[in-house]
C-alpha cells in the first residue's frame, strides 16, 4: 500500500473585495493538483475569518483557549508545506497573512513555502521579500524557486479567469517540484527524536 501524499495548503492571502488574488490561487490549485505531487488544502484567508490575533498566551505555549486558533493550529499541523499567494501593499505583504502567520509558532516549523507574488511593475517581489523574513522566523524554508505576477490585472480576462503565461506555467512547476522535495527533506526535522515520549 502506498503512503499518502503530502498535503500542500495554498494560502489566499487577499481579502479585499474584488481582489485578483482569488484567480491567481485558483490557477495555482490547478497546477498544484495537475502536479499531484500532493493533496491539496486551500485556506481563503477571507473565509477563514480570524479575528486579529486575541490569544493571551505566546503561540509558542500552544496553551490556546479560542476554538478558532485551536481549528487553525490543526489545520497547520496537518500540513506539509505551503504556497502563499500574496499581493504587494505599499512594499510588503499584507495584514490578514501576517495576522495568519501570527497566531501559531510551534506549527509552521521544518516545513517548505513557496511565494505566489503579484502587483505591477515590481510583480509582488517586495512583498515576497518581506514574507520571507517573516515565515524565516517562524522556521518555515521559504524556497529560492517562486512565481512572480507583473501586471497582474492585465492576465485576468473578461469572465474573472487567469490566463498565465507559458513562464509562469513553468515557474510554477519549477516551485512544486522542489515543494516536493523539500517537505520529504523536512519531515524527517519534524520527527520525534530517539526515545522522546517513551
Amino acid at each position: 500500500m502506498s503512503a499518502a501524499p503530502p498535503t500542500l495548503m495554498i494560502v489566499i492571502a487577499s481579502t479585499r473585495p474584488g481582489r485578483v488574488g482569488l484567480p491567481v490561487a485558483q490557477w495555482m490549485t490547478r497546477c498544484a493538483e495537475e502536479h499531484a505531487g500532493f493533496a491539496v488544502d486551500v485556506v481563503d484567508l477571507a473565509d477563514l475569518g480570524l479575528p486579529f490575533v486575541d490569544e493571551p498566551n505566546h503561540p509558542r505555549l500552544k496553551r490556546y483557549t479560542k476554538e478558532h486558533t485551536r481549528a487553525w493550529s490543526a489545520r497547520v499541523e496537518a500540513t506539509d508545506a505551503f504556497v502563499f499567494v500574496t499581493p504587494e501593499y505599499n512594499h510588503g505583504f499584507n495584514a490578514p497573512l501576517k495576522n495568519a502567520l501570527d497566531f501559531l509558532y510551534q506549527e509552521w516549523a521544518h516545513k517548505p513555502a513557496g511565494i505566489v507574488a503579484y502587483g505591477g511593475i515590481a510583480a509582488g517581489s517586495r512583498a515576497a521579500e518581506m514574507l520571507r523574513l517573516a515565515l524565516l522566523g517562524l522556521r518555515i524554508t521559504p524556497l529560492f524557486e517562486s512565481v512572480y505576477i507583473p501586471f497582474v490585472a492585465q492576465l485576468v480576462d473578461d469572465d474573472g479567469q487567469f490566463q498565465a503565461n507559458e513562464s509562469l506555467e513553468r515557474a510554477a512547476t519549477a516551485m512544486l517540484d522542489e515543494l516536493v522535495r523539500y517537505a520529504a527533506a523536512l519531515r524527517l526535522l519534524r520527527a520525534p527524536a530517539q526515545g522522546e515520549g517513551a
